[in-house]
């Protein structure tokens, strides 16, 4: 069994050796037909890495990644791709070889890779930072002043970004220069310091997060001036129902968590005014009960208005391309309004920058399909065609089981003799979610 493992593992980095030639000949063959087709040197291939994300079940930022780590390996790094055809490498540690020669201009790269040569086991027993290390001192001898440019041009890439957790929990990354990553924690371990020795109970972790929220937003208790939506049923806010519930941009939380934030025992005070420090809005969203389907009002007007924009967020939650899951930004007709696409929630959808932007590429269509919750089908310029669902909302029972609640109640009907039945229509309902 351990030779089957070891054997699968050199198979893997052989398949993607191959998947690496594959998307660059696919790359070069969509530029050729988009050159052929007319189209401006600049914008050719600019959706081959959506499609390569597509085929492959990824998102369009790793797409984009894929395709990078490939043209470098295809075109600049044989040695490497070699050792991926071997065995030798697998997929993420090729990736670090091209990461950490990616200043490098294309022959000092060339030699960099046959100076390593890792298809004939220079990296054999060697970790992540084995590889790393040895990329960049390799670098560092062919061309010194494009590896300290490239620490320079670093800090003009530094951000902010946060992810979900388990747990109701977050991740909020910084990318900073060094100097200005250990100043700031270095601040917030002498501020937990001190305070663990002035008595506070809390551990230095909990004391570091608490004081860079609180020093962040600049108010105590670290409630700021956001809004937070919180999606759930009726049932789960008043009955205590255990439906989970669920907030756009981060996921599914526990119903019992979400009756805490929205109704705490002891509601913060804001230190000046006395009152709560912040404010609850109950926004009542209702769904057609057979399907679990938002129910809108269309509108004429060329942009989504702010209601309908709040409508398709708690709808789609994240972006509506296939296996991205990016914060949506942009609130997007499916058929282009300038094609007679009209601004309606059934003819909206949400997606994040990157996504929008491929959509408008030649040779990419998009129409809403039938379905129990709002779909879409995404079709390539090869004729490739993927499908989009708007995920089930709190409350939502899964067809399977609505199905059997069905089967059970129709032999009860069938088997009692007594029993009188009623008919309506689901569609001209509407239960509050």
């Amino acid at each position: 069994m351990i030779n089957q493992l070891r054997g699968l593992e050199d198979v893997k980095s052989a398949i993607a050796g191959v998947q690496a030639q594959i998307a660059v000949a696919f790359d070069l063959s969509e530029r050729h037909s988009q050159a052929n087709a007319g189209v401006p040197g600049v914008e050719q291939g600019k959706s081959v890495a959506a499609q390569i994300a597509l085929s492959r079940r990824e998102s369009p930022s790793r797409g984009s990644r894929l395709l990078g780590l490939a043209r470098a390996l295809v075109t600049e790094m044989p040695h490497t791709l070699a050792a991926l055809h071997t065995g030798q490498l697998n997929e993420w540690r090729a990736t670090l070889l091209v990461k950490e020669t990616a200043c490098l201009s294309a022959a000092d790269r060339c030699a960099v890779d046959e100076e390593l040569s890792a298809d004939t086991g220079t990296f054999t027993g060697c970790g992540d930072k084995a590889i790393i290390a040895a990329a960049k001192a390799a670098a560092y001898r062919r061309d010194p002043r494009s590896v300290v440019n490239r620490a320079a041009h670093a800090a003009g890439e530094r951000y902010v970004s946060i992810r979900p957790a388990p747990d109701t929990m977050a991740y909020l990354t910084a990318l900073l220069p060094v100097k200005g990553a250990v100043a700031a924690y270095a601040a917030l371990t002498r501020h937990a310091d001190a305070a663990r020795a002035s008595g506070d109970t809390r551990s230095r972790g909990q004391l570091m997060a608490d004081t860079l929220v609180e020093r962040t937003t600049g108010v105590a208790g670290g409630i700021s001036r956001v809004e937070l939506q919180v999606i759930m049923t009726d049932r789960a806010l008043l009955q205590g129902d255990s439906e989970p519930a669920r907030i756009p941009g981060y996921g599914i939380v526990p119903s019992s968590w979400a009756r805490d934030l929205i109704q705490p025992a002891e509601p913060a005070e804001a230190p000046e005014s006395g009152h709560p420090g912040f404010n609850v809005w109950v926004r009542r969203l209702y769904t057609a009960p057979t399907t679990g389907q938002l129910v809108g009002v269309d509108s004429k007007a060329r942009l989504f208005t702010p209601s309908q924009r709040r409508f398709i967020a708690a709808r789609d939650d994240t972006c509506r391309t296939p296996y991205c899951d990016a914060p949506i930004r942009h609130y997007d007709h499916i058929i282009p309004w300038s094609r007679g696409g009209p601004t309606t929630i059934s003819n909206g959808a949400g997606l994040c920058e990157t996504c929008n932007h491929t959509k408008e590429q030649p040779g990419w269509t998009a129409h809403a399909r039938p379905g129990p919750r709002h779909s879409l089908r995404i079709t390539t310029p090869t004729g490739h065609s993927y499908d989009s669902t708007a995920p089930p909302l709190p409350g939502t029972e899964p067809a399977i089981h609505r199905a059997s609640v069905v089967t059970r109640l129709r032999d009860r009907v069938t088997n009692d003799p007594t029993t009188t039945t009623s008919t309506s229509t689901p569609a001209a309902q509407a239960s509050p979610a």
